[in-house]
């Protein structure tokens, strides 16, 4: 169940708003599966920024990785509970920070290249998350799609 089974595996990788501003080591050595990227260009809790210079870097490299970003959608486009915006005052945000994983798995601000913590002068407060319909439906549609052309079997 949680360990490759034979002539089994997945047929593609999605993300939907993932932080992007983490150097981990080796995070170029990715499957060779295509993996999707499905961002807001308003996001303000994980800005896109990163992941546009992640994914131009695993392209030039022959990797089959895509972002599709939409415009004007904030964090959690797809949550549909989220139709009226919801500013989170107090939640923390890393928006801010470029974080680097150093040699033994320990996260490093990479400005002070001393270990992060959240106590940190990048972390700032206040992203908004809300719902987007015109972005959620066409990020469902290309996952669809994609795992449709990559073999899934539909439920």
């Amino acid at each position: 169940m949680h360990g490759p089974a034979s002539g089994q595996e997945f047929a593609a990788y999605v993300a939907f708003y993932p932080s992007c501003n983490i150097g981990y080591l080796r995070d170029d050595d990715i499957s060779a599966k295509p993996v999707r990227i499905f961002h807001g260009s308003a996001d303000d809790y994980v800005p896109v920024a990163p992941c546009r210079e992640y994914v131009a870097r695993l392209q030039a490299n022959g990797k089959n990785i895509n972002l599709t970003e939409y415009p004007g959608a904030y964090h959690v486009f797809d949550g549909k509970a989220f139709a009226t915006p919801l500013k989170l005052a107090q939640a923390q945000t890393i928006r801010n920070c470029k974080l680097q994983e150093a040699v033994h798995g320990e996260i490093l601000n990479a400005a002070t290249n001393k270990p992060f913590t959240y106590q940190d002068s990048c972390v700032e407060l206040g992203p908004t998350i809300a719902y987007n319909p015109e972005a959620s439906a066409k990020a469902r549609a290309a996952v669809k799609e994609l795992m449709t052309a990559n073999g899934a079997k539909p439920n």
